[in-house]
């Protein structure tokens, strides 16, 4: 069984640019120590007969079919727009 130490946990922190006091890094370590220990007990379990699945539940995306149907025309498309100009809706400037 691995186990975790403080330089592994000062390490990992150093890479995600986090500052860890002494007794957080006791702390850590006993816990990150405690989780994959845990995680550990699953190289026990006997997956031989067991089929790989990305997903527990047999789940199929159901979608409508793809076809092609009429859409509004321009005008109607831009009756109810406020504003305007050359068949497009004008909008009011966000630059500066």
């Amino acid at each position: 069984m691995a186990h975790i130490s403080k330089e592994d946990v000062e390490h990992v922190a150093h890479l995600a640019r986090l500052s860890v006091s002494d007794e957080d890094l006791e702390k850590l370590t006993e816990e990150l120590d405690a989780i994959i220990g845990f995680a550990e007990q699953l190289d026990e379990l006997d997956t031989t007969d067991v089929e790989p699945t990305s997903h527990v539940l047999d789940i199929h995306n159901v979608l409508r079919e793809d076809t092609i149907q009429p859409s509004l025309d321009r005008e109607e498309a831009l009756k109810n727009a406020p504003d305007q100009k050359d068949g497009q809706v004008k909008v009011p400037s966000v630059l500066e």
